[in-house]
């Protein structure tokens, strides 16, 4: 059974000493980088590689990007391999923040064609709340060789999203509504949204445990924000192409797949000041 969007603790408990199976451990804090290294190292779940967001085959930041550039494929794929990751491993991958970091990867190992990739449902705190097996030993691999199929319809760049302003396309950005708003703004130098473009935190799509909404429950809330939009002419976005990802990995639960990420999303929008913004309106 090929394992495509999520499977539980249960599940995964029953495969981890499967050869044919790798699981990554995504553990990030955009404000604190080095924090979820520092908790791999002290207990993962065995046999976890550690995948840093911030690390390995990525495009380094200019001043026309976004804080997480989409990494070259070729770089990717050599990374994959020496990680142990060929065409024929179920992929896993974890956080302790609901999804909102591992959802990345999992985004990157379809762009590139390899869809046995799931995500740990309710994440490294489900599997420590059942009183799981543990480890801080950094697992042997055996290297083998990534073939990257990229589908670069999965995503689009800036252009793009002015065409789709201009088309009166559904964008949807999963930032908390407090940053959606301009009520605060952490980690980019400009705040607002783009015009025109919906709300849908990533924290819809959970539940009050941490675990993703039933399928009827997800897709029922986004054909309430769709509107009768086709899902595979919608834009997807967030601050950096990251937690937009959990967006993507909803839908593809709810039987609404084929949306597009804005990878460079609003830490790219607001480097080219004509592109246009909503700002907070103050009295």
């Amino acid at each position: 059974m090929k394992f495509t969007t999520l499977l539980s603790p249960d599940q995964l408990a029953q495969q981890l000493h499967d050869p044919q199976w790798v699981v990554f451990d995504c553990r990030f804090a955009l404000t604190r980088p080095e924090s979820g290294r520092q908790a791999y190292a002290k207990a993962h779940i065995p046999g976890a590689r550690y995948a840093h967001l911030n690390e390995g085959p990525v495009r380094p930041v200019t001043p026309g990007s976004g804080r997480h550039p989409l990494p070259d494929p070729g770089l990717l794929a050599g990374k994959l391999g020496l990680w142990g990751v060929d065409q024929g491993k179920q992929v896993v991958v974890y956080d302790d923040s609901y999804g909102s970091m591992a959802v990345r990867l999992w985004w990157l190992l379809r762009w590139l064609g390899h869809d046995a990739v799931a995500l740990l449902d309710g994440g490294f705190p489900a599997w420590m709340k059942q009183g799981r097996e543990l480890s801080a030993e950094i697992p042997v691999i055996r290297p083998t060789r990534f073939h990257a199929a990229p589908d670069d319809t999965l995503w689009v760049d800036s252009k793009t999203v002015l065409e789709a302003l201009r088309q009166e396309r559904v964008i949807i950005d999963a930032r908390p509504e407090e940053r959606f708003l301009a009520i605060i703004e952490p980690l980019d130098k400009v705040a607002g949204h783009i015009p025109g473009s919906l709300n849908s935190p990533f924290e819809d799509n959970l539940d009050m445990r941490g675990n993703f909404l039933k399928a009827e429950e997800l897709r029922a809330q986004y054909e309430s924000l769709l509107h009768g939009a086709p899902p595979g002419e919608v834009i997807h976005m967030c601050g950096s192409g990251v937690t937009a990802c959990h967006n993507l990995l909803a839908l593809e639960i709810a039987g609404l797949p084929g949306g597009r990420l804005y990878v460079g999303s609003w830490s790219e929008w607001i480097t080219d000041p004509s592109r246009p913004i909503v700002k907070r309106e103050t009295s």
